[in-house]
């Protein structure tokens, strides 16, 4: 029999899975950014400056950015450390394709390198990375204690992961207020920019199928990283957690 796993609130087998994921974000990915504006307010720029802020990144870093799809992360290091090497990876082409054409026409590209690959299976030699960052992509694996072990594989001897996702509000009140805006509201706005309803209602429903903070905490200690944390962004919505690997 197929292990299965969830697509949103469906449940399909694992091996289905990163094709439906896929399709998602080959649907969305014309319209991503103006999405990402118009779902957060623009907040999610915010929210993406802290991690990197978070990072603590040295000057000669070589940086994996995971699920970079657009390349907001990466062009906020490659302008402010412009001699790290950061490794831009989604599974999907057609956002890595909008995120390689964003670093050429914004002038982020000269320490940029694109790959196409799974999170959860990274091409990559151990001990390769200073840092990585998966943004707003750790929801969407299929096994993410898979994509955990392989994250710290790859990292360096105190080396540090940052996931920045979708997590838990803190208030109950805004945490109904949150699910109202999420279903109501959030597949209009994808109806109405980007022509298309049925992939936001599935990333409203794989926010709220996300372990939440303290879940993903333990996700991560069980993985063997290190002093493990989380830094809670308007009232839990959105939450940066960070590990090392000792």
């Amino acid at each position: 029999m197929n292990k299965k796993t969830h697509f949103g609130y469906q449940e399909v087998d694992q091996s289905d899975k990163q094709k439906y994921v896929g399709d998602v974000f080959t649907s969305v990915a014309k319209n991503y950014d103006v999405m990402n504006d118009a779902m957060s307010f623009g907040m999610h720029r915010l929210w993406k400056k802290i991690l990197v802020e978070l990072a603590g990144i040295g000057e000669d870093d070589v940086i994996l950015d995971i699920a970079s799809g657009t390349g907001d992360i990466s062009k906020l290091i490659s302008k402010e450390y412009p001699r790290t090497n950061i490794f831009l990876s989604d599974i999907n082409y057609e956002m890595l394709n909008e995120g390689r054409n964003r670093s050429i026409d914004e002038s982020f590209d000269k320490n940029c390198y694109f790959c196409q690959l799974s999170g959860e299976e990274l091409p990559f030699k151990e001990n390769t990375f200073d840092i990585i960052t998966v943004g707003f992509g750790l929801r969407n694996f299929t096994d993410k204690d898979r994509g955990l072990r392989e994250m710290k594989r790859c990292l360096k001897k105190n080396g540090k992961l940052l996931v920045l996702e979708f997590s838990k509000p803190i208030n109950p009140l805004f945490s109904k207020l949150y699910d109202w805006y999420s279903f109501n509201i959030l597949p209009k706005l994808g109806s109405l920019l980007a022509n298309d309803s049925e992939s936001y209602q599935y990333l409203a429903e794989s926010i709220r199928m996300h372990p939440d903070q303290e879940a993903l905490k333990e996700m991560m200690v069980q993985q063997g990283f290190s002093e493990c944390k989380f830094y809670n962004l308007l009232n839990g919505i959105v939450a940066i957690h960070i590990g090392y690997n000792d």
